[in-house]
């Protein structure tokens, strides 16, 4: 479970600071804090510490680029413009951002090249697609007419988690600018690097000063107060359910407009008549893809009685299959957990679920991986004979780790599906069309897979049901989620309106 060492290539710096108002700067006591490189435990770099001091800075930035209006109130093609030369600057730095992913969150370099590729993409597609987003003429009786205007929503606070740094960054910058708005992005204090390169690049590529600000700290300090502050006019959240939870209620003091894509703990359904070594391979990377952080992670596996023996036994061979090793080589498919408390709490489901009475099919512990011993590294896990009230069947994990059940039809299965407080993804796996159709629509879930593993493409809604948060990001419908719909009634009649007949 070892690959050798390559020579790290990203230009990276040992001090990264804050950008606030189109300039770096540091936190306003002087603080720093400092990053890890969780494949080896060792320090990273340092980052400026924030406090509400600067988070007022911030606000102050992004609201003066608001009300000012030079990027709000520039033609809606040249911010398309500006939204492709970020792109394509992104373009062009492409391994240096790669490898400082790698380097900040312990991801394989597949998983990194293919979120810093879609975080690109991000910004292409929000480029055309802010060009056809408009209003509307409305039919109205009589001398009337009637036509609406999206106009920006105005200062908005943008808090995104540690799996996807910049991914998280492009979903939430890339449509807010697009329209207009000015942006405080809070990343998480365990990858905020890349993030704070793209702000870098929006400003080369043309972005206004104090349009796009961020702000690193800690969640429960700065976070907690961007939610509540009343310069902000809007809060898009992604990450945990309690978190997202406690944001709302603070956003709610001031009627703040909220999106949160929160928590999940997607159902996978093997149907017989499925391929069932298509079904193997996509289960597989639907929940070890990205060492299992992720949000949509098919982590509760049901499959169909009858092929049960005949799944796992391929299911299990291939997972003991799976390379951790160097983050950097080509051949390593699972990269490390993000923080020893990460693992801790992974390694804490899987005991309770021992405790419990489940069975360990595969994995069940750290990983040793030689040349990065002092890492944060955890077995892909395979659980099995556990039921529905168990904590890893009902509660997220965060990690490699799977529990996998049997249903004995397609009633069961669906059933089974929605058996959770969450709603955000499911994936189908069957050969017939109509069978996968039924099932789709009765699936409580805002994305459904059929036949794959892939959940999110630029253009493609995403977002939950249930507690996994309400909104959808990554589609021309987010543009609404930035915009406000002012409505133009006007009389359009040769004589006077006189209602009162006076």
């Amino acid at each position: 479970m070892s690959t050798a060492k390559t020579e790290v290539k990203a230009i990276k710096r040992d001090v990264y600071e804050m950008v606030i108002g189109g300039q770096s700067v540091g936190g306003s006591e002087g603080e720093y804090f400092v990053t890890y490189n969780p494949a080896t435990g060792e320090p990273l770099a340092k980052v400026a510490k924030a406090t509400k001091a600067d988070v007022d800075r911030a606000v102050i930035a992004a609201r003066t680029s608001f009300e000012t209006g030079k990027w709000k109130r520039s033609p809606v093609n040249k911010r398309s413009r500006t939204l492709n030369k970020i792109a394509s600057i992104m373009r062009s730095r492409f391994n240096e951002l790669v490898e400082l992913e790698i380097l900040n969150s312990g991801k394989s370099l597949s998983a990194a090249q293919g979120q810093v590729m879609q975080a690109i993409e991000d910004f292409e597609f929000y480029a055309g697609a802010i060009v056809s987003h408009r209003g509307a003429v409305n039919p109205m009786p009589g001398p009337f007419m009637n036509y609406t205007l999206k106009e920006p929503q105005g200062v908005c606070a943008q808090i995104i988690p540690w799996n996807y740094p910049m991914m998280m960054a492009a979903w939430k910058i890339a449509p807010a600018i697009a329209t207009g708005c000015s942006v405080i992005l809070k990343p998480a204090s365990l990858t905020p690097l890349t993030a704070i390169v793209m702000t870098e690049i929006c400003h080369e590529a043309g972005v206004p000063e104090g349009v796009v600000n961020i702000i690193t700290g800690d969640g429960s300090t700065v976070g907690a107060y961007l939610a509540e502050h009343e310069g902000v006019d809007k809060v898009a959240f992604t990450g945990e359910t309690g978190t997202g939870k406690d944001i709302m209620a603070k956003a709610s003091q001031t009627l703040k407009r909220v999106t949160l894509e929160l928590g999940g703990k997607s159902p996978s359904l093997v149907f017989a008549d499925t391929d069932i070594d298509a079904a193997v391979d996509g289960s597989l990377f639907g929940i070890f893809y990205n060492t299992g952080q992720s949000c949509e992670a098919r982590s509760r596996l049901y499959i169909e009685e009858s092929v049960y023996d005949a799944f796992m036994e391929k299911f299990v061979e291939k997972a003991k299959k799976l390379v951790l090793g160097n983050p950097l080589d080509q051949g390593t498919h699972v990269g490390a957990i993000i923080s020893e408390r990460q693992l801790e709490v992974i390694d804490g489901y899987v005991k309770s679920a021992e405790e419990e009475g489940a069975t360990i099919l595969v994995g069940g512990g750290r990983a040793k991986v030689d040349g990065y011993e002092n890492g944060h590294w955890y077995l892909p896990t395979i659980i099995a004979d556990v039921n529905e009230d168990m904590k890893v069947v009902k509660e997220e994990i965060f990690g490699p780790v799977v529990v996998v059940s049997t249903f004995k039809d397609e009633k069961e299965a669906v059933k089974l599906a929605n058996n959770t407080d969450f709603g955000l993804a499911a994936a189908i796996w069957t050969k017939d069309h109509a069978k996968a159709t039924r099932v789709a629509g009765m699936i409580q879930a805002g994305t459904i897979m059929i036949n794959s593993p892939f959940s999110a493409f630029p253009g493609t809604p995403f977002g939950g049901y249930k507690q996994s948060g309400f909104g959808r990001e990554l589609c021309i419908e987010t543009l609404d989620l930035y915009t406000e719909t002012k409505s133009v009634v006007s009389y359009t009649g040769s004589r006077p309106l006189n209602p009162f007949n006076l």
